[in-house]
Formats: C-alpha cells, structure tokens, sequence
C-alpha cells in the first residue's frame, strides 16, 4: 500500500490525472449540469456534485496509472549486478 501511495502521489501521475480530471471532468459536468448551470442554478450540493464529477476521473486515471507502473514494475527482470 506503501509503494501504491507512493506512486499516486508522484508528480508525473498527479499531473497527468489532474489534466484528465479537468477535460473528463468539464465534460461531465457540462453533460449532468449544463441545464442548471444555464439557468443559474447553482447551490452548494450542486457545486459539491461538480466536484465529485471532477474528483471520479482524478481517481480512475491515478488508480489506472498506478496499477500500469506496478504491473510493468513486476515483469521487468531485475537488473544485473
């Protein structure tokens, strides 16, 4: 679990989760609440939503990543000394 936290929290995959959340997530958003957000509509469990919309492919995109590096991480041979 260490080494999983470790990998999520690393620069590269934050940075690309977080640019995946900002196009997936505008999108969604967009999609589910466009409707309201046009007609003003915007109270604080509608914003809290948002952000969940946001924060699901954060998290998909950083547990995608983190399970590619890992898995790659244990086909590789060891190196040689």
């Amino acid at each position: 679990m260490n080494e999983w936290l470790q990998i999520a929290s690393s620069r590269p995959v934050v940075r690309r989760a977080t640019k995946y959340a900002f196009v997936v997530g505008s999108l969604l958003i967009v999609i589910n609440h466009g409707d309201a957000l046009l007609e003003g509509d915007i109270s604080l469990v509608r914003v809290l939503r948002m952000a969940l919309t946001v924060t699901v492919p954060y998290m998909v995109s950083t547990a995608s990543q983190v399970g590619a590096i890992l898995e790659r991480k244990h086909e590789l041979p060891p190196p040689h000394q």
